[in-house]
């Protein structure tokens, strides 16, 4: 939470949590992760302005109403604040911790997607399961404010999906010339489905932050290991090419956080 706070004074964007339900051998990291919706009530009521968001939260893992209850409170804490990001989920064992099917994961999140949206919609409208008869059921306190609902990843759909029904589309790290064609995708399906809608471009980028300042931006595993003035070069590249948002993933490397995080904000300036 003071780490939000602090990249809210800083003048960051956004702060973004991550949904990591379970770990175990088969995921790469060895830390833990706080449930997204009471690690982000916690930082709204730390902080003022800046957008909290969810990076994303498995859709196919939790049920829409429960998540449309939390995504209203959520929003009506922080005063209109929340971006609800949604991904499919692509760990097998936590699909059979939870009971479900991993080869269901394009039907469940469209399915998903589809009641979420309808619960979120002002007023709300319940969707009963299929060969159900309709309820007359209302979720209250209805949502202020439209919550955008951002695809983190594709979630098995087409682009021409993602583009019709969400607010914009975050994807992961790729070298530039792949991420310029996976933009020039993005604008073409926006402009088909879409035309003079806008739907933002956000990209996922993991940073090792070393202390040499005009170190280069040496490619890893989705981000670069750089200096603060190779990343300053990296993101202006990124904003050149069409990305609105970058999603910065900082992860532990010794280093204290909230000096990584007064670093990264000396480049601010430079990428208005």
């Amino acid at each position: 939470m003071g780490l939000a706070a602090l990249a809210e004074e800083l003048g960051f964007s956004a702060v973004w949590v991550r949904d990591v339900p379970l770990n175990g051998p088969w995921y790469p990291e060895a830390f833990g992760h706080p449930d997204p919706i009471a690690m982000l009530g916690a930082i709204a009521a730390r902080t003022f302005r800046i957008v909290i968001g969810t990076a994303a939260t498995v859709l196919t893992l939790r049920h829409p109403l429960h998540l449309a209850k939390a995504a209203i409170t959520l929003d009506r804490l922080s005063g209109g604040r929340f971006v609800l990001g949604l991904g499919s989920g692509d760990r097998r064992e936590e699909f059979s911790a939870f009971g479900a099917d991993s080869g269901d994961h394009k039907d469940l999140y469209r399915d998903h997607w589809m009641r979420l949206a309808a619960a979120l919609e002002q007023p709300p409208r319940i969707l009963p399961p299929p060969a159900e008869p309709a309820v007359a059921f209302e979720l209250r306190p209805a949502a202020a404010t439209e919550i955008p609902m951002l695809a983190v990843g594709s979630g098995g759909q087409t682009l021409e999906w993602i583009a019709r029904n969400a607010t914009g589309w975050a994807t992961y790290h790729r070298p530039p010339e792949i991420q310029r064609d996976r933009y020039a995708l993005w604008r073409r399906a926006v402009d088909r489905v879409a035309p003079g809608a806008f739907r933002s471009f956000s990209v996922a980028v993991r940073v090792e932050l070393v202390e040499a300042p005009s170190a280069p931006a040496a490619p890893i595993d989705l981000g670069y290991r750089t200096g603060i003035r190779g990343l300053a070069t990296v993101l202006e590249a990124m904003r050149d090419a069409g990305v609105h948002h970058a999603l910065l993933n900082l992860p532990p490397t010794g280093a204290r956080p909230a000096e990584t995080v007064a670093a990264l904000a000396t480049i601010l300036p430079a990428l208005d």
